[in-house]
């Protein structure tokens, strides 16, 4: 399996917005990061909403 096609920055939002450490979120596979970076997206539109 190859590393993840994400960057740093955003590797290091999701460690600290899943409260996980960064070596996890490196590799955790692909399809799952995205189910999460997407559940994460939905919770941040849901807050501007409000």
């Amino acid at each position: 399996m190859k590393p993840l096609q994400i960057s740093a920055e955003t590797a290091q939002k999701l460690a600290k917005s899943l409260n996980v450490p960064l070596e996890q979120i490196m590799h955790m596979p692909q399809h799952i990061l995205l189910a999460k970076l997407a559940e994460l997206n939905s919770k941040e539109d849901s807050k501007k909403d409000h």
